[in-house]
């Protein structure tokens, strides 16, 4: 589990092909010394494993044909810049939203404004998860935790800040960019639980019903 507060930005060091996957290396920043092999890592957005690589040298991931399809990762080549976030520490602060790092959905950029100091990034938003995404509720982009400024029938907004843009790879995507986009996970298991309550199968009506009443707020 992530919280979408992104801790370092590096670059891809290699990308290797393999059948039908990939092997992708970017650079260890020195913050990242604790990382171990078999440790979850957020690259922009996507929860890898590391795997088994000698101290200080880069860290390294299998990606499989799946990732490759449903996310950017596909597209690295050196030299592009990533974002990277640890798992979160059970001790930690918890300042962004519960982030999976289980891609929903890959979103593409229709415009960046600038107001100021401040920028507003409007995104596509697919029609299968349209449903997840609500007006100042979370979202992750590239693994970035960001509210959903105002939102329409088929696009999004965020509103985004100068340390966000400074520090994250956001600053440099532009008009027609793609980015990773997972949206907040409660809303599904919401929609889960109530699809069953609807369904009051099994023998489960009741008790069913009494949680729908629960969720819905009878």
């Amino acid at each position: 589990m992530f919280t979408g507060l992104v801790e370092e930005v590096v670059r891809v060091v290699r990308v290797q092909g393999k059948t039908d996957g990939m092997v992708l290396s970017v650079e260890r920043p020195s913050t990242f010394a604790d990382v171990r092999p078999a440790d979850s890592l957020s690259v922009s957005g996507v929860c890898l494993t590391v795997l088994e690589t000698l101290r200080g040298a880069p860290l390294a991931f299998d990606v499989s044909p799946e990732t490759l399809r449903r996310t950017t990762l596909g597209g690295l080549k050196a030299g592009d810049r990533v974002n990277l976030e640890r798992a979160m520490a059970a001790n930690g602060r918890f300042g962004g939203h519960m982030v999976a790092g289980h891609v929903d959905a890959t979103s593409r950029v229709m415009s960046v404004i600038q107001t100021g100091e401040f920028w507003t990034f409007t995104f596509e938003l697919d029609a299968g998860v349209a449903r997840y995404v609500v007006e100042k509720g979370s979202v992750a982009l590239d693994g970035i935790s960001l509210t959903v400024a105002a939102l329409g029938e088929r696009s999004f907004d965020v509103a985004v800040i100068p340390w966000t843009y400074d520090r994250t790879t956001l600053g440099e995507r532009k008009a027609g960019g793609l980015v990773n986009l997972e949206v907040d996970l409660l809303g599904k298991y919401v929609e889960r639980l109530l699809g069953a309550a609807a369904k009051g199968q099994d023998g489960r009506e009741a008790r069913d019903t009494r949680l729908l009443d629960l969720l819905s707020g009878r």
